[in-house]
């Protein structure tokens, strides 16, 4: 919970899915990370605090098997660790630059996809065989969607597309916020929204929210606090403090997996086999259950601008979307981004890294790094 905090929160200033105010105190935006860069010396905590989840997952399989011996192949709980070990994995490999596991040599960031697909499998796996509760069958289905989104971003479409069929469109697996405690068991972005007293990131400025007032998408509310945000910018000044509503409250979880994923999913696999008509079918079946209007392509590309869209306005601030704009980059896809959301004058970007580094803690204390 507290390292997707971190990933959604300092991840959403280089793909802009928020601007930043110009606070950089408790809960702000360093002037860097505003500006579009993941920095070495500032991006401690998503790294260490996903780290230690991915840990702590597999470190309980290892116990669970080292005890129970053969019990831990048929036990719910056993599969809900695997699956825990397989949503670390997923966020340190959609979101980080490299992998490094436990002190070992940095690696290329799939090892941890393929950690996670391997989790994913053995979490099928085991709670298929531990028995048809309502706590087994939840988890092979987050297991089949997580999967699904782990071998999107390995090119493994047929495997992306056969777990996404085994998923609800309806069905989402989340992870869950507290009214409680500190911000490792609340939702980092939606404290940081209530001006009690932090301004430090708004929507205005963004992509977002010029699509809000055009399109009134539920999926990325926000509403305008009729204040200026904390501190100034150097590109702008003071500017408007609009407070997204995605995450309303500090309970409010955030989606890991969901069905609408898994259609998004099978829509860009039509893409891929160039089939864009079938994909905008997709899209807009989406479209319309969210209500808000449909969309008409009149070329592939356009087709793929409007899908890369699309998932910006599912995945917002859920910490996914550095991870998409990195593998549409790498697979240098057709289809635009909105000038809000690239490097120059509108966004604001005076870079754009899309991966974390690792961070400074991590160099100074792993000898193994090169």
């Amino acid at each position: 919970s507290d390292g997707l905090n971190y990933l959604a929160f300092h991840g959403a200033m280089p793909a802009r899915e928020l601007h930043p105010t110009g606070g950089t105190g408790q809960f702000g935006i360093s002037p860097k990370n505003g500006d579009g860069y993941l920095e070495v010396e500032e991006q401690g905590a998503p790294w260490n605090q996903t780290q230690r989840a991915r840990w702590t997952a597999e470190d309980g399989i290892r116990r669970m098997t080292e005890i129970w011996g053969t019990r831990a192949n048929s036990s719910v709980i056993a599969a809900q660790a695997h699956l825990w070990a397989g949503y670390s994995n997923r966020a340190l490999g959609e979101n980080m630059c490299e992998a490094v596991i436990d002190g070992g040599a940095n690696q290329p960031r799939t090892v941890f996809l393929t950690a996670a697909e391997a989790h994913f499998s053995k979490a099928i796996e085991v709670a298929a065989a531990s028995g048809t509760s309502a706590t087994a069958t939840t988890v092979v289905t987050a297991a089949k969607a997580g999967r699904a989104a782990v071998r999107v971003h390995l090119g493994n479409w047929s495997g992306a597309v056969s777990d996404a069929a085994g998923v609800a469109t309806t069905f989402a697996y989340r992870m869950p916020y507290y009214n409680r405690g500190d911000d490792s068991e609340f939702n980092r972005i939606a404290w940081a929204s209530f001006r009690q007293p932090y301004k430090t990131h708004t929507v205005w400025g963004t992509w977002y929210e010029t699509y809000y007032k055009a399109a009134n998408d539920a999926r990325v509310k926000w509403t305008d606090s009729g204040v200026k945000g904390d501190g100034s910018l150097t590109c702008c000044g003071s500017v408007p403090f609009y407070r997204q509503e995605k995450h309303a409250l500090r309970e409010s979880p955030i989606n890991l997996s969901s069905g609408r994923e898994m259609r998004l999913i099978e829509a860009e696999d039509q893409l891929v086999k160039g089939n864009w008509q079938a994909a905008m079918t997709t899209i807009n079946a989406l479209r319309t259950a969210s209500g808000v209007a449909t969309l008409t392509a009149t070329s592939l590309a356009e087709a793929w601008t409007f899908l890369k869209r699309e998932r910006g306005i599912e995945f917002w601030l859920e910490g996914r979307r550095l991870g998409d704009l990195n593998r549409w980059k790498a697979g240098n896809t057709p289809g635009a981004l909105d000038p809000k959301e690239t490097v120059g004058s509108t966004s604001h970007l005076l870079a754009q890294n899309l991966c974390f580094p690792i961070p400074r803690g991590e160099r100074d204390t792993n000898p193994n790094i090169r």
